[in-house]
């Protein structure tokens, strides 16, 4: 049992007794349920999603208002919501809505210092919002599962919440045989961290996990240290190759809804990636960023929907739905 988990078992019945727990019961307390959501995620659904694939999926960390005293966000909060859909779920979630049935629960998400005030409040608050994904999706594995294959997707935040779905719910259980992919971007795990759970390092290749976390040309050394030794893959090949050139990118999703193919070189290094400074017409934006991390998703938003289907039909021919 790792760190984190020893965490979870002695902390979580303290978290419970001092805040109420989500209602998944409740319809309101999901931003997606079976893919029905806002119109403005329409536009990028440009297939019919499979009724035999489910897509599960957790938001990063948009709860950044250094301003803001609380440690964890109020589900009910009307503006969160709507950042919750304009945001994450347009132009992240979006980029496997094209595979299956889409599941978003709204949860108590912690506040970014969480990560780097872990001894102060900051694990208590995580802990908090993982009690509640493990809840939705438990919730979504009573209600709505029904045997179906499941993608599991998330970023930052996100993806720290599915890395531990996969050790609750997958990681040596039957579940695991449900499992098309996880895409966990934007943190950064271990070697090894699952007895049965591996990296995936073909496009094809399904039942496993994939992570990345994109930086600059010039890494910043302070964040790299958070991956550096990590699991990686070149998310543009799918595989560890060092190199994907520019011609390979299938296309990043900007803020204006548009997608730009071609666009740079990825590199593949030591729990990393890095890519040259985007060719598109906003291009001067991206010389104002310190880091990429903001765009793991979206930067290989179409290489992300593309392969999401090659698995999703690898995982439907290999159980013959």
């Amino acid at each position: 049992m790792t760190k984190f988990k020893l965490i979870v078992v002695f902390l979580l019945p303290l978290i419970s007794k001092a805040q109420e727990a989500t209602d998944y019961a409740d319809r309101n307390n999901w931003a997606c349920v079976q893919s029905e959501m806002r119109s403005d995620i329409a536009e990028f659904i440009t297939d019919t999603p499979s009724d035999s694939i489910d897509v599960f999926y957790v938001y990063p960390t948009l709860f950044l208002d250094t301003k803001d005293k609380r440690w964890n966000m109020d589900v009910q909060d009307s503006a969160f919501r709507e950042k919750v859909l304009t945001q994450a779920v347009k132009f992240q979630a979006s980029a496997w809505a094209n595979v299956g049935k889409l599941y978003v629960p709204f949860y108590q998400q912690a506040h970014i210092r969480s990560y780097y005030k872990l001894e102060n409040g900051g694990k208590e608050a995580l802990l908090l919002a993982y009690s509640d994904i493990k809840a939705a999706f438990q919730y979504y594995l009573d209600h709505y599962n029904q045997g179906k294959g499941i993608i599991l997707a998330g970023h930052s935040q996100g993806g720290t919440h599915i890395s531990l779905l996969l050790e609750d719910f997958f990681d040596g259980k039957p579940l695991k045989q449900q499992l098309v992919a996880a895409y966990i971007p934007g943190i950064g795990i271990e070697k090894e961290k699952y007895d049965s759970l591996k990296l995936m390092t073909s496009p094809d290749e399904i039942g496993g996990f994939v992570t990345w976390n994109t930086f600059k040309r010039r890494v910043d050394q302070a964040k790299y240290r958070w991956y550096r030794g990590k699991e990686v893959i070149n998310p543009v090949t799918w595989d560890t190759t060092l190199l994907a050139t520019r011609e390979q990118h299938q296309g990043f999703l900007f803020s204006n809804g548009k997608l730009y193919t071609h666009s740079f070189k990825t590199h593949l290094g030591n729990g990393i990636i890095w890519i040259n400074t985007p060719r598109f017409p906003y291009r001067f934006l991206a010389f104002t960023m310190d880091s990429y991390h903001v765009g793991d998703v979206n930067l290989f938003w179409e290489d992300i929907r593309i392969n999401a289907a090659v698995r999703a039909r690898k995982y439907l021919s290999q159980f013959q739905y």
